[in-house]
C-alpha cells in the first residue's frame, strides 16, 4: 500500500467533504429518522459506491488521456462548480 497516496487521498477528501451537502442530508436524515446505524451504513455504502464508480472511471481515462490533461480539465471542472454555486445555479 502506498500510505502516501492513501493519507493524501484521505486528507484531500475529508476536507472537501466536511460540512457539504452529503453531510448535511446525512445529519437530517439521521434526525429525522432516529435510525443512526441504519443511515450510517446507507451512507457508507452510497459513499463507497460512488468512489467506486470514480476510481474506475479514473483507471480508465488516465489509459487513454494524459494525466495532465485529466488535472487542468478537473481544475476547470471545480472551477465551474465552484462559480455555480456562488452564484446560486447550482
Amino acid at each position: 500500500m502506498d500510505w502516501k497516496v492513501f493519507l493524501t487521498t484521505f486528507g484531500i477528501l475529508f476536507l472537501a467533504e466536511f460540512g457539504d451537502k452529503t453531510q448535511l442530508a446525512v445529519l437530517t436524515m439521521t434526525a429525522h429518522t432516529s435510525r443512526p446505524v441504519a443511515v450510517f451504513l446507507g451512507a457508507i455504502v452510497a459513499l463507497s459506491g460512488v468512489t467506486l464508480l470514480a476510481v474506475i472511471f479514473g483507471h480508465l481515462v488516465q489509459q487513454w488521456i494524459p494525466r495532465e490533461i485529466i488535472g487542468k480539465v478537473a481544475g476547470v471542472l471545480f472551477f465551474v462548480v465552484g462559480a455555480l454555486v456562488f452564484f446560486g445555479k447550482l
